[in-house]
């Protein structure tokens, strides 16, 4: 079970966990963690009641999170981590630094974070990477989206591999076939550095 996660709303969390499910061999399964703002769903086009739905757009299956759900995120990851077979599990977080966004990161076996390669957003994922490693989970890499830059230092300053850079693009970024190529590489050296560790 993999974490994709982030300092801060709006670099791309959501957008990232489906880039990857996409890239990723098995029809993984992406869960939304994230009971404030949950929007997997609607980004994947599936319904928001109780799944997993499969997502042909994007060859995974989706799990979102229904308002009315008695389970705590908690329970849900804990039930679902019990259940997992070899297969992909990546679960979209909430940002910050709040419990809600630390347990799906306590529970996960490894974090990929998500950023944007302005300081100020790349400065909050190396906080939540320091939340990650407190919990006692890996980082295991870092996606920077909306760049086609690899700034310098990131994989420094992050604490982690860079696996890629994904463009900036209108509308719906998965549609653009730059930015699926994109989410491939990182998808390949995602699976290079989990299975290599």
């Amino acid at each position: 079970m993999l974490a994709i996660a982030g300092g801060k709303g709006g670099v791309g969390k959501t957008t990232t966990a489906l880039g990857l499910a996409a890239a990723l061999p098995d029809r993984p399964l992406v869960v939304d963690a994230d009971c404030d703002m949950p929007d997997l769903h609607a980004l994947a086009g599936v319904p928001a009641d109780e799944g997993p739905h499969p997502c042909s757009a994007h060859d995974c299956r989706v799990l979102p999170t229904p308002a009315d759900t008695p389970e705590s995120v908690e329970q849900r990851l804990a039930r679902l981590r019990s259940r997992e077979s070899d297969g992909h599990t990546l679960v979209d977080t909430p940002a910050g630094a709040g419990v809600d966004a630390a347990t799906p990161l306590r529970l996960a076996d490894g974090i990929v974070l998500v950023s944007t390669a302005c300081a100020p957003a790349l400065r909050d994922a190396a906080k939540t990477a320091s939340m990650a490693r407190a919990v006692g989970t890996p980082v295991v890499g870092a996606v920077l989206t909306r760049t086609l830059a690899r700034p310098p230092n990131a994989a420094e300053l992050l604490g982690c591999p860079l696996l890629g850079v994904v463009p900036d693009a209108a509308g719906r970024p998965l549609d653009d076939r730059r930015v699926r190529e994109r989410y491939e590489a990182a998808a390949t050296a995602l699976l290079d550095v989990t299975t290599s560790s």
